[in-house]
């Protein structure tokens, strides 16, 4: 039996797929909530108790030791779930299972690395929770191939919307920044949508609330104004450039100098502690939420994008727990801030096209970002957000702070190209094909 052209089989997957999303957005949105309950209980302690800093070197080894004897394939982070949804994709290709102990170890590993005072984000646990859960939920369904990739996708998409409140953006996100634009089909928007509303849903429904930003008056567009958000575009661009390759070179740094995990976090940890005593401020610890407001508001130092840049690249390229995008919105935001004045446009403006700029050159996600943009602002400016993003994504290089994502992916020969970007990735490919290694 049939309807139109539409046989039973392919009704009973389109169900399949939309309950496989709304459970989705169910597990991430309860998850969410919980990890972000429980990351302002941290932050608000760690605040109340400045001497907790003191412990970040060894609480980072006590998680490093724990990943280490009881995380298996879990240490790859967010490059799991991306090489996991892309299986098939490459040959030589193996699958792997995605742990369940994956959502626990990042969930308390995050909140110790805030509790104590390291400067991280919140999406990459909220992706990977996302990600561990659908594995585990796909093995109860018996979902195998393409309906086990697809719950993947719902638990990036979910895990994104419901720790952002950016549902539309989470879905982009899921198609986009995953897949690069390799085999997305218009079947799998749905699922990712749905999960992605359903776990923005249920997150606010436990109490959860999210930052309201804005960016202020838009300025009269001009020729003049387009070509001054274009050079900013650049820097933000390269921003997210000198970011990511920052994380990958401390992270091989880091591993050429110490073998063991859990010293790679003492040493970073006391760095971390000696960056605090010689700036002079706590400013760029943890989330960096009250910076990020304040480049919306007032002048910051003009090196505050640089300051939390280095604390950041610091804390997770020696192995700490937490994401990368929230600090990107702080570096982002507190550059377009820095970039106000000296190109004469307003500051909430310039730090709001720097929030989704940096963001979209790092994660290499330009639609996710314009999206992002339109849900966070509005649609006034639109123009300008989406110059934003295409810009910083041509002027970010063959990197990305999902590394997994690039495998196989040609970019534009105008992209700026820099020595070094996307080699460890290629490495490590190179090793489990048995092949020689990129720079031998």
């Amino acid at each position: 039996m049939s309807i139109g052209n539409i046989s039973d089989k392919s009704i009973g997957k389109i169900i399949r797929w939309i309950v496989y999303g709304a459970v989705m957005g169910g597990l991430t949105g309860t998850a969410s909530a919980i990890f972000l309950a429980g990351l302002d209980a941290a932050t608000d302690t760690r605040l109340a108790h400045p001497w907790l800093l003191w412990l970040l070197p060894f609480a980072g080894a006590f998680v490093s030791s724990v990943y280490a004897k009881y995380g298996g394939n879990a240490g790859k982070g967010n490059n799991l779930i991306v090489e996991q949804i892309r299986h098939g994709d490459e040959p030589g290709e193996r699958y792997e299972r995605v742990p369940a102990v994956m959502a626990p170890l990042v969930l308390l590993g995050t909140w110790a690395t805030h509790l104590f005072g390291g400067s991280a984000g919140r999406e990459g646990t909220a992706v990977q929770m996302g990600g561990s859960l659908a594995d585990a939920f796909g093995r109860l369904a018996r979902a195998n191939g393409g309906d086990r990739r697809m719950l993947l996708m719902c638990g990036v998409s979910g895990g994104f919307a419901s720790v952002f409140g950016t549902p539309l953006a989470g879905t982009v996100f899921a198609l986009e920044a995953v897949t690069m634009g390799r085999w997305v089909s218009p079947r799998m928007i749905a699922p990712c949508a749905i999960a992605a509303f359903a776990g923005d849903y249920v997150t606010r429904a436990w109490g959860i609330r999210h930052l309201h930003y804005a960016m202020g008056d838009m300025p009269p567009f001009t020729l003049l104004v387009l070509l001054k958000v274009l050079a900013a575009s650049v820097a933000f661009g390269l921003t997210s450039l000198l970011f990511t390759l920052g994380i990958q070179y401390v992270k091989r740094g880091m591993a050429e100098i110490v073998s063991h995990a859990a010293w790679r976090s003492v040493i970073g940890g006391f760095i971390v502690i000696g960056l605090v005593y010689a700036v002079g401020t706590r400013d760029y610890l943890g989330l960096g939420l009250p910076l990020l407001v304040q480049a919306f508001e007032a002048p910051l130092s003009a090196f505050a994008f640089l300051g939390k840049a280095v604390f950041t690249v610091i804390t997770l390229g020696s192995g700490y727990m937490g994401g990368e995008v929230t600090p990107l919105f702080v570096i982002g935001a507190a550059l377009g801030n820095a970039l106000a004045p000296l190109l004469h446009l307003g500051i909430p403006f310039l730090a709001g096209l720097g929030l989704i700029g940096v963001f979209s050159g790092a994660a290499n996600a330009p639609a996710a970002c314009f999206v992002l943009g339109l849900e966070l602002f509005g649609l006034h400016g639109a123009g300008y957000m989406l110059a934003a993003s295409l810009v910083s994504y041509m002027f970010s290089g063959h990197a990305g702070i999902y590394g997994a994502q690039l495998a196989g992916v040609d970019r534009p020969r105008f992209f700026v190209r820099f020595p070094g970007a996307g080699l460890l990735y290629r490495r490590r490919k190179a090793a489990r094909r048995g092949a020689k290694s990129p720079d031998a």
